[in-house]
């Protein structure tokens, strides 16, 4: 049975009673379990060139950590003229964490393991309420969860909670929904007393942007814009090598830039945002406009249960299928994104706009339009620098995320804790 990394985690009476030479070398262990955590197999040469440490070191500390059943050979890796040299990565199932992700109208609850695979998974209807008594309902779905997964409680690292909203990642409040500045514990804390565990909360977009960030298209990238593209807009910016969330950790409202004057009012309290024109929420509002007024389109053909319910997935479909009506709407939405995303360019200049979430899954129908509104929006010089990719982490960005940023807090805390007992 592989030994759990929490086993393999020291604490200040562990550090207390170890020599300074045994600390050194779990900080190097634990940079390297870091390293294949976000890097996934790993040889040994590219461990020594990352940690700048001798062949026989590193190949030392990796016997070590396989003896702990923390790390194990994966296979080999290409030739590069001589012998295929040795993969090591983390043994499978050596943690979980509960990520969580809150939509505006149901939760997907995963447990991923440290190999970021889905163990188990549960999708909630729920539509997103400042009323909402979130921890305790997240709580006993999660309780649920972990039962049919036959993981205990114990089990889990961490909690990541993705959400809408204006998030705080740093007070651990959620400005938008549920608790207010006015509550006398934050969010997180919250969570925290329930879970028994560490809790990361973030917004949504940022959640993918940190996903794209450590292994997805933005990866070893230095200057990227990641837009969310769901029920509303989000953004993530990375920016000199590095994610930005402003003072209050509220940088990226894109969706809530005014675009039109005079516009609908939009749920922030503001008239003519972004999202009001180029959302989900507006995807939808559209096509039901547009159906009621007459339009011809296999839509027409839904029930009226499913014309209440009816989700931009749907609307996606029918422009796959060749539905001119849903292909127009979708340009329609496309052409204002394209504006919001043009005047990003011009003020962040870009090497790459990754674009991701329900309405990045339309492909052609969304992008050709946004290109078409760039080349009357933006600049030729800035657009012609910057390319516009659709994310290939598919529907679970924000989820990896989550576990990303549990388990960046939990590293970081350790090397943090380990250097202060370091002579």
């Amino acid at each position: 049975m592989p030994k759990k990394l929490q086993d393999f985690l020291v604490d200040e009476e562990k550090l207390a009673h170890i020599s300074n030479v045994e600390r050194k070398k779990y900080l190097q262990k634990l940079k390297i379990v870091k390293h294949l955590f976000l890097n996934g197999n790993t040889s040994n040469a590219e461990i020594c060139s990352r940690f700048n440490v001798s062949l026989p070191t590193s190949m030392s500390l990796l016997n070590q950590m396989i003896e702990d059943g923390i790390v194990s050979k994966t296979g080999r890796g290409k030739s590069e003229g001589g012998r295929k040299p040795d993969l090591y990565g983390m043994q499978e199932h050596s943690f979980f964490v509960l990520s969580i992700h809150i939509e505006r109208f149901r939760i997907k609850l995963t447990i991923i393991d440290n190999n970021h695979g889905i163990v188990k998974e549960s999708i909630l209807t729920s539509e997103i309420s400042p009323d909402s008594n979130i921890v305790d309902l997240l709580f006993e779905q999660a309780e649920k969860l972990l039962k049919s997964a036959k993981i205990k409680m114990s089990d889990l690292m961490g909690v990541g909670i993705s959400m809408p909203g204006l998030v705080s990642a740093e007070a651990g409040k959620n400005f938008t929904y549920y608790l207010s500045e006015q509550e006398p514990e934050s969010l997180k804390v919250r969570f925290e007393k329930k879970f028994k565990k560490p809790v990361v909360i973030l917004n949504d977009a940022k959640s993918a942007c940190l996903a794209e960030f450590r292994f997805g298209l933005a990866r070893d990238k230095s200057n990227v814009l990641v837009i969310s593209m769901d029920w509303g807009i989000g953004l993530g910016i990375i920016m000199g090598g590095r994610m930005h969330s402003g003072e209050s950790g509220f940088a990226g409202e894109f969706g809530h830039i005014p675009m039109t004057e005079d516009g609908l009012l939009c749920h922030c309290g503001k008239r003519g945002c972004l999202e009001t024109e180029a959302s989900g929420l507006a995807l939808v509002r559209k096509t039901k406009e547009g159906l009621k007024a007459g339009q011809t389109s296999v839509l027409n053909n839904l029930s009226q249960e499913e014309m209440d319910k009816l989700e931009p997935e749907v609307i996606i479909d029918a422009a796959n299928k060749g539905d001119q009506f849903a292909i127009n709407v979708l340009s329609e939405i496309g052409i204002k994104l394209g504006k919001g995303i043009a005047i990003l360019i011009q003020i962040f200049n870009p090497e790459l706009v990754i674009l991701e979430g329900k309405i990045a899954e339309a492909k052609q129908f969304i992008t050709t339009p946004i290109h078409q509104s760039m080349n009357t929006y933006c600049m030729m010089q800035l657009k012609d620098r910057t390319r516009i990719e659709l994310s290939e982490l598919g529907p679970n960005s924000s989820l990896f995320g989550g576990t990303i940023a549990v388990m960046d807090n939990i590293f970081k805390d350790q090397v943090a804790l380990v250097k202060s007992y370091i002579n």
